[in-house]
């Protein structure tokens, strides 16, 4: 299964190549974890796209290059503790495996965590731990971690998560309203944090205690 989509995989570490990513430990990242794995079947064809693919229950799996720069931005390194918010597919999940120590992640929905849990322990990935529950509260039992990666629009950057950084711990998160926001750097330092824009984007609402309420992200 693997083989048949080797030349995609391929084709998508060039594209990542293309975009601009330069982390030679990313792209080989991309290229061991089979993102066909993590998708539904209906969309298989499509996993080495550089593009979001939807997964069931209102989701997506983001746009491979745009996770790729998160991981890039973050300058993760091996010996790392990681948190991510919205396991969503978890083929960011088994990308940031590769990279880190642990990756502690947090799914609401629990259909789509137990399919990433399937997939991983498939691929026997066993550096991830998966709960779930309110991503924007975090995952404190694990806390400080080293880096957050946030993979949905919260209207501002949670605190919860703020604190669960170690001093100079780093967050990806994107902060605006439902239908577009600004993707955030944000450091921790001793008193508070500071947030530095990325980029424009669009991600599916963060919902939870410290984001969108439910009634909000199902509005029209």
């Amino acid at each position: 299964m693997i083989g048949r989509f080797a030349a995609q995989r391929r084709g998508l570490i060039e594209l990542l190549q293309d975009q601009g990513i330069r982390d030679l430990a990313i792209l080989r990242a991309f290229d061991l974890v089979p993102r066909h794995e993590f998708l539904p079947e209906a969309v298989r064809h499509r996993a080495y796209e550089d593009a979001a693919l939807p997964i069931g229950l209102a989701q997506t799996a983001s746009q491979p290059s745009l996770q790729a720069l998160y991981m890039e931005l973050l300058r993760l390194q091996p010996h790392e503790r990681v948190l991510e918010v919205g396991t969503g597919s978890g083929f960011q999940t088994a990308v940031l495996a590769q990279l880190v120590r642990n990756v502690h992640s947090v799914e609401r929905l629990r259909p789509l965590a137990i399919r990433a849990r399937e997939a991983l322990d498939r691929l026997q990935i066993s550096n991830v731990a998966i709960l779930v529950g309110d991503g924007t509260i975090g995952w404190s039992r694990y806390a400080p971690y080293d880096a957050i990666l946030v993979t949905a629009g919260s209207p501002t950057i949670p605190e919860p998560l703020v604190r669960q950084l170690r001093i100079g711990g780093r967050m990806i998160v994107p902060v605006g309203t439902m239908d577009s926001q600004k993707l955030m750097m944000v450091v921790r330092t001793n008193e508070s944090y500071e947030a530095d824009e990325v980029l424009a984007c669009s991600f599916v609402p963060l919902l939870g205690r410290f984001g969108w309420t439910e009634r909000e992200g199902s509005a029209d």
